[in-house]
């Protein structure tokens, strides 16, 4: 079976369906994916890339982007590294004014038993984990 790294543009292509050929051929490789015919590679730095193009540039909420990729990431054919954090991740970014960075240092703090160094408090919505902030 050919195995292949998916880059965040092809994701857009067919989530966003905006381009008359692109998009097209974005959705046959995902098809065939979920044929097993490929084997696609999701690294959790392309999910990040997608969340901030489909955000910024396409002006989607943030329930749709995490829907989207969730069910993405569901296809057979695709292989999540980190899927459980990923998974974790987007749920966290859907539920909380956060933005996709911190969603995902949350979900690997919460996985890990770990507290989050960080002045950040947006990381204290996240009941599940404990933040330290550095102090003289």
């Amino acid at each position: 079976m050919k195995e292949m790294l998916l880059d965040a543009n092809v994701i857009v292509r067919f989530l966003v369906q905006d381009d008359p050929t692109q998009s097209p051929a974005a959705t046959g490789l995902f098809v065939r994916a979920e044929r097993r015919e490929f084997l696609l590679h999701l690294d959790s730095l392309a999910v990040a890339e997608v969340v901030y193009v489909l955000i910024g540039r396409y002006g989607r909420s943030r329930t749709d982007v995490a829907n989207a990729l969730l069910t993405l990431i569901q296809n057979p054919g695709v292989e999540t590294a980190d899927a459980g954090i990923v998974t974790d991740a987007l749920w966290r970014f859907a539920s909380a004014n956060v933005d996709f960075a911190d969603a995902w240092l949350a979900a690997r703090a919460a996985q890990a038993g770990h507290a989050v160094a960080s002045f950040d408090r947006d990381l204290d919505r996240f009941k599940d984990l404990r933040r330290h902030e550095p102090k003289n």
